[in-house]
C-alpha cells in the first residue's frame, strides 16, 4: 500500500512567493535591461532568443539598464540562495537521509555569490573585472543547474515514496529543465567546434538567454510545487523565563 502523504501545514508564512520572486526578479532584470538598451539605441533591435544578436551582459552593460539590472539581480541572488536552503530543509524532512541534499544549500549559496559577482562587476573594465564576470557566469550556471538536478531528484524520490502527490509534469519539471540546459550547452559546444565565429557568437548569445530562462522556469516550478503542497514557514517564539519571585 502506498503511504499517505503528510498533510499540508497551515498557519504560517507561505513560501511559494519567495521562489516565485527568485525567478521573477532575474526575468524582469534581463528583459527590462534589454528593452531599455534597445530603446536607447545601445544595442540593435532584435529578438535575442532567436537571432542571438546580443548577450544578456551586453544588454545590461551601460547606463540606466545597468543600474536596473543590478538593482533587481542582487536581491534575486539572495532569494535564490534562500530558496535552495529552504528546499534542502524541506526535502530532508520528507526523505530523511539523502546524501545529495547535503550539497544543495552550499551549492545554491555558491551560485548566488557568483551571481552577485557577475552583476556587481558588469559594466566595469579591466582584465580582473572581466575574469570575475566570466567566473560568476560559469559558476552560477553550473551551480544552479546542479541544484535543479538535486532538488528535482529529491522531489521525484518523495513522490515515489508517497510523501508528495504532484502532477506528473511538476514531479519531473526541475530535472527536465536541467537536462534541457545540459543539452543546450552541448549544442553550443558543437556549434563552436564546427561553425564559423559569427554563428558561434550568435549561438553563445542564444544559449545565454535560453539558459537564463530555464533557471527562471526552475524557480517557477519550485513555487508551483510549494504552493501545491501548502508549504509554509512557521516562526515560534521561545517562552520567556520568569524572574525569580514572579
Amino acid at each position: 500500500m502506498r503511504p499517505t502523504p503528510p498533510p499540508a501545514v497551515t498557519g504560517g508564512l507561505p513560501l511559494w512567493p519567495l521562489a516565485l520572486l527568485a525567478g521573477l526578479l532575474p526575468l524582469a532584470a534581463a528583459l527590462g535591461a534589454w528593452a531599455l538598451s534597445t530603446a536607447q539605441g545601445l544595442i540593435p533591435a532584435c529578438n535575442p532568443f532567436v537571432e542571438g544578436c546580443v548577450s544578456v551582459s551586453r544588454a545590461a552593460r551601460h547606463d540606466l539598464p545597468n543600474h536596473l539590472f543590478r538593482a533587481l539581480m542582487l536581491p534575486a541572488a539572495a532569494l535564490q540562495a534562500l530558496s535552495w536552503l529552504l528546499a534542502s530543509r524541506w526535502l530532508a524532512s520528507l526523505l530523511g537521509r539523502y546524501r545529495l541534499l547535503a550539497w544543495l544549500a552550499p551549492l545554491g549559496a555558491l551560485a548566488s555569490v557568483a551571481l552577485v559577482l557577475y552583476a556587481t562587476f558588469l559594466g566595469t573594465e579591466g582584465a580582473i573585472y572581466r575574469w570575475l564576470r566570466q567566473y560568476g557566469t560559469v559558476v552560477y550556471f553550473g551551480g544552479t543547474c546542479i541544484c535543479l538536478l538535486i532538488a528535482g531528484g529529491g522531489v521525484q524520490r518523495a513522490v515515489r515514496a508517497g510523501r508528495l502527490v504532484l502532477a506528473r509534469w511538476a514531479e519531473h519539471a526541475m530535472v527536465a529543465l536541467a537536462v534541457a540546459l545540459v543539452t543546450l550547452g552541448l549544442v553550443n559546444a558543437l556549434v563552436a567546434a564546427f561553425m564559423g565565429d559569427e554563428l558561434k557568437g550568435r549561438m553563445e548569445n542564444v544559449t545565454e538567454w535560453w539558459g537564463a530562462l530555464i533557471f527562471v522556469l526552475g524557480f517557477f516550478a519550485l513555487a508551483v510545487i510549494w504552493r501545491r503542497v501548502g508549504l509554509v514557514l512557521q516562526l515560534h517564539a521561545s517562552p520567556r523565563r520568569g524572574r525569580g519571585g514572579d
